[in-house]
């Protein structure tokens, strides 16, 4: 192995230090596994970081599903139009861009409990500023809510996915979390908006009372279930798992290994390939959740009150195909299938978009979310296999932080349209990017067939 390779290798065994994610066990002098290493090791299945990981996932998906109901409360409420609305979802790919950047050296630098508990208190301090908070401060907590998410839940989907224990199934578990909250997260920002009763705040911005509650649960959660290496500095914490003839990497050494196998990455087709897949897979995702109930009242004709309930059965058909998809995909082919999804997914929204009845609609992007819930998790293990064990944390990171990227600009980018032009653009925009990310899934190289 050469030096460069070797430096690699030190850096990236420290970017998760509490668990065996990357790290082969250490050998003794006649190669065989050190006891000692093998004892302080993860167990295989770590139930309960596995429910902190599905919990954060649940905190990120009501956020997401609460969004969509409240914009024409928003629109209302601070007296603006959809212009001003994404400005929203551009501070919300502002938050995901930064955490593009500087992902590499946070992990060089913290431990995996450290990032996730950095990513839940930015989270809760979101949710705590929006009920009093003026249109400015408003947009800024989105960028808060994004860096926070994409600390912790890009780490968490890492840190299942480097399970050696079905991890397509724990990943399947923690993005049906995700689901489950973006399915109940319309309930209650719409049962909360629709309320007669009043208080010193604007009655929609009760929601977030509620938010904040949930979000306190997924601080605590982070504390107890990763306080292995939550409260230690990441040399301190390298040295439980580190041989004792080797010193920790400096501070320097971590930077550069972790920029350089950035750079490495960065030149790989199949990281992009992936990337772009997820960019526009999830950006018609989340412009179709988002905008859905604004384009139903303002282009259907729709009943506020009614349709507010609409994106409830996108993401419940999300959460009921995250749960019962997972085995069917990975017993027939994880790549086959994704592509077989996205055609269905094409056909559904050309219903949705030329039919004009509003229930023919709902039933139509319900089962578009039913067919594209298992896009993300597949993915990230389809990922998980075209990446080296090395390099799987900086790749999954970049990825999930990419895709989320993409579920924020294109909203944005659709409501500015939409300025214009109307929010009938909707339609014809969430059919483009359903397209184009089938095609990226379609060039993704196949897996090939290897022994870990």
């Amino acid at each position: 192995m050469s030096t460069t390779q070797t430096s690699l290798a030190e850096a990236e065994a420290e970017v998760y230090p509490m668990t065996e994610l990357r790290r082969p066990p250490s050998k003794d002098a006649e190669g065989a596994p050190a006891d000692a290493d093998i004892a302080r090791s993860e167990p295989a299945t770590p139930f309960l970081k596995l429910i902190v990981a599905g919990y954060s996932f649940f905190c990120a998906g009501v956020n997401d599903g609460t969004l969509g109901p409240l914009i024409p409360y928003i629109i209302a409420g601070f007296g603006i139009g959809t212009g001003e609305v994404a400005i929203i979802y551009g501070t919300t790919f502002a938050g995901w861009l930064l955490a593009a950047v500087t992902n590499p050296v946070m992990t060089a630098h913290m431990t995996l409990g450290q990032l996730l508990g950095a990513g839940a208190a930015l989270q809760l301090l979101a949710h705590c500023l929006r009920p009093w908070s003026p249109l400015p401060l408003f947009c800024i907590t989105f960028f808060l809510q994004a860096l926070g998410m994409a600390y912790q839940d890009s780490h968490s989907n890492t840190f299942v996915s480097g399970l050696k224990n079905v991890p397509h199934r724990w990943l399947s578990f923690i993005h049906a979390c995700y689901s489950l909250g973006c399915f109940i997260g319309p309930l209650i920002a719409t049962a909360i908006a629709t309320s007669t009763n009043t208080m010193a705040i604007d009655g929609w911005k009760r929601v977030y009372l509620v938010l904040i509650g949930i979000s306190v649960l997924n601080v605590a959660g982070v504390a107890v279930a990763f306080r292995d290496s939550l409260w230690s500095r990441l040399n301190e914490a390298t040295t439980t798992t580190t041989p004792t003839d080797r010193a920790p990497a400096p501070r320097q050494k971590r930077n550069r290994a972790a920029m350089t196998d950035m750079a490495r990455l960065l030149k790989s087709k199949t990281l992009w390939l992936i990337s772009t897949f997820y960019f526009f897979s999830l950006g018609a995702n989340f412009t179709a959740g988002g905008w859905v109930v604004e384009f139903l009242t303002t282009v259907r004709g729709g009943d506020l009150s009614a349709t507010g309930y609409v994106p409830t059965g996108f993401y419940g058909g999300m959460l009921a195909g995250r749960l019962l998809l997972a085995e069917p995909t990975f017993r027939y082919g994880e790549q086959r299938m994704l592509l077989a999804y996205s055609v269905l997914c094409v056909a559904l929204q050309l219903v949705f978009w030329l039919q004009p009845n509003i229930a023919g609609s709902a039933v139509a992007l319900s089962f578009i979310g039913f067919f594209t819930g298992p896009f993300f998790a597949t993915g990230m293990s389809v990922a998980s296999k075209l990446f080296p064990r090395e390099s799987q944390p900086a790749a999954l990171g970049f990825i999930f932080v990419l895709a989320q990227a993409g579920g924020a600009l294109f909203p944005s980018i659709t409501g500015l349209i939409a300025t214009n032009a109307g929010v009938a653009v909707l339609q014809p925009i969430v059919l483009a990017l359903f397209v184009v990310g089938g095609i990226s899934w379609w060039l993704v190289p196949k897996v090939p067939q290897r022994n870990e």
